[in-house]
């Protein structure tokens, strides 16, 4: 495990990761805390935006690790294994390991959703899409 230290950064010093096009909307993230980057450990910490789409619901994927989302705005869904709720600004979601799951947008404006992992860094999350494209809607 990383010696933690303090550490204060604001989002915007943070780059976007990637961009990665769906019909179920364009999903960009920025990693706040990541062991690999910052002088953190145990907990990796991201904002996710997903724009609007076709209103359906993207490949389900899962990980390892738990996680969790944090609404912080927008109108969205997500689908945990056989259960799917919606999203709406001050809900929290928690995902077990190794569960499919998938988070879409269904509003009209970007859904921002602060997620973590317990885990020191981003790139110990492996992600895998077990079901062909399309599986998830």
């Amino acid at each position: 495990m990383t010696r933690a230290e303090p550490f204060v950064v604001h989002e915007t010093q943070c780059p976007v990761e990637g961009t990665r096009e769906r019909a179920a909307g364009a999903v960009r993230w920025r990693t706040l805390l990541s062991a690999d980057r910052t002088p953190t450990a145990a907990l990796t910490l991201g904002v996710v935006e997903l724009e609007p789409g076709d209103g359906t619901a993207p490949r389900l994927h899962r990980h390892a690790q738990p996680e969790t989302y944090y609404v912080l705005e927008g109108e969205g869904r997500v689908r945990i294994g056989d259960r799917e709720e919606a999203l709406r600004p001050g809900h929290t979601v928690f995902i077990p390991g190794g569960a499919l799951h998938a988070a879409w947008n269904t509003g009209t404006s970007v859904l921002r959703i602060l997620y973590a992992f317990p885990t020191d860094s981003f790139a110990e999350v492996e992600y895998e899409f077990p079901e062909p494209e399309g599986a998830g809607r």
